[in-house]
C-alpha cells in the first residue's frame, strides 16, 4: 500500500470518526437536557420532538422518516459522497436518539438536568447540539434535517451555516404559535404554555446556530506565514510534498546585512500550523518566521466564492 493510500484511509476513518463523535454530541444535548424539560427546537428534530411528546413514538423513527426525503434531495444538489456521510450520520442519529433513552439512567437526567432549570438546560442542550452539527458539516457529512437545507443554500451563497439553520428553525418554532402543540402526556399545549415552550425553542436554536457557526469558523480559520532562511528551497519543497501547500517565494534584502534574500509565504489552515512550525525547524533551527490570522482565504485548497451565474 502506498503512502498517499494510506493517507486517504487514515483521512477517511478520521472524517468518519469525527462525524460519529459530532452525533453523539448531538443526540446526548437532546436525550439529556431538551427531551426530558418537554423542549423542542427548530428542525426535524423539533418536529420529532413533537410527535414523541403526543404520541409516545420515540423521535428516532419519525426523525429517519422525515430526512428521507431531505436526504434524497441532497444527494442529486450537493452530490454522491456528501450522501454516503449524511446517510450514515442519519442511521447513527437516529438509532441513538432511541438507544440513548432506554440506556441513560432517569436519575442521571434528573441529577445532571432538570434539577438545574431549563434555562440552563436550554443553553447546554442547544451548545450540545450546535457542536455536534458544526462537527459533523466540518467533516462533510450532517445530522439532517435544517443542516441540510443549510448546506444546499450555502454551496451557492456566501451564508454561513449556522445563520440559515437559526432563520429556518425561528421560522418554524414561530409558526408553532399557529398550530396544536402537545406535552408529554399527549394533552394539548394552552396559548400560555406554547408561547413559554417557544420562547425556550428560540434559545435553543440560537445557542445551537451560533456554536454551530463558532466551531465552523475555527475549524476553518487560516494563517499566513512568513519564512525567512537560508534552506528556502528545501523548506519549500517539503511544504509542497508533505503538506500540499502552496508557496509564493518573495525576493527581499536584509537591511542589516544588505545581503538579498528570500521570503517565503505560505497560507495554511490553523490545525496544520505547529506540525508545519516542527517541520522547519528540523530542517532549519534558525529560521525566522512570521505568523498572522488572516480574515479568510478563497481559492484552491480552500473556501470558494459563491456566486449565481448568468
Amino acid at each position: 500500500m502506498s503512502s498517499e493510500q494510506s493517507k486517504n484511509i487514515f483521512r477517511t476513518v478520521k472524517e468518519y470518526f469525527l462525524i460519529t463523535l459530532g452525533i453523539l454530541i448531538y443526540t446526548c444535548g437532546w436525550t439529556i437536557f431538551l427531551t426530558p424539560n418537554n423542549m423542542f427546537g427548530g428542525g426535524v428534530s423539533g418536529i420529532s420532538a413533537i410527535i414523541q411528546f403526543a404520541t409516545g413514538i420515540k423521535m428516532g423513527y419519525s426523525y429517519f422518516a422525515i430526512n428521507a426525503l431531505l436526504l434524497i434531495i441532497s444527494l442529486f444538489i450537493i452530490g454522491p459522497s456528501f450522501g454516503v456521510k449524511t446517510v450514515y450520520a442519519i442511521f447513527l442519529a437516529s438509532f441513538c436518539l432511541n438507544f440513548e433513552q432506554t440506556i441513560i439512567p432517569a436519575q442521571f437526567i434528573q441529577d445532571f438536568a432538570l434539577s438545574n432549570g431549563k434555562l440552563l438546560c436550554a443553553i447546554i442542550g442547544g451548545s450540545m447540539a450546535g457542536f455536534g452539527i458544526g462537527m459533523s458539516i466540518s467533516q462533510g457529512g450532517s445530522s439532517g434535517g435544517t443542516d441540510i437545507i443549510a448546506l444546499i443554500i450555502t454551496k451557492y451563497r456566501n451564508v454561513s451555516p449556522g445563520k440559515v439553520i437559526l432563520l429556518i428553525d425561528v421560522f418554524i418554532i414561530g409558526s408553532s404559535l399557529l398550530v396544536p402543540s402537545f406535552g408529554a402526556d399527549g394533552k394539548e399545549l394552552p396559548f400560555v404554555d406554547k408561547f413559554i415552550t417557544a420562547v425556550y425553542g428560540m434559545i435553543v436554536v440560537t445557542v445551537c446556530g451560533n456554536v454551530a457557526d463558532l466551531y465552523l469558523a475555527g475549524s476553518r480559520r487560516s494563517v499566513q506565514l512568513f519564512i525567512m532562511s537560508h534552506d528556502h528551497d528545501e523548506i519549500a519543497d517539503m511544504i509542497a510534498k508533505d503538506f500540499h501547500r502552496g508557496v509564493t517565494v518573495l525576493d527581499g534584502k536584509g537591511w542589516y546585512t544588505k545581503q538579498p534574500s528570500s521570503v517565503l509565504m505560505v497560507i495554511t489552515r490553523k490545525s496544520d500550523v505547529n506540525m508545519l512550525l516542527r517541520s522547519i525547524k528540523r530542517i532549519d533551527p534558525d529560521a525566522f518566521l512570521s505568523i498572522s490570522s488572516v480574515a479568510g482565504v478563497y481559492g484552491k485548497g480552500f473556501d470558494s466564492i459563491k456566486y449565481k451565474k448568468e
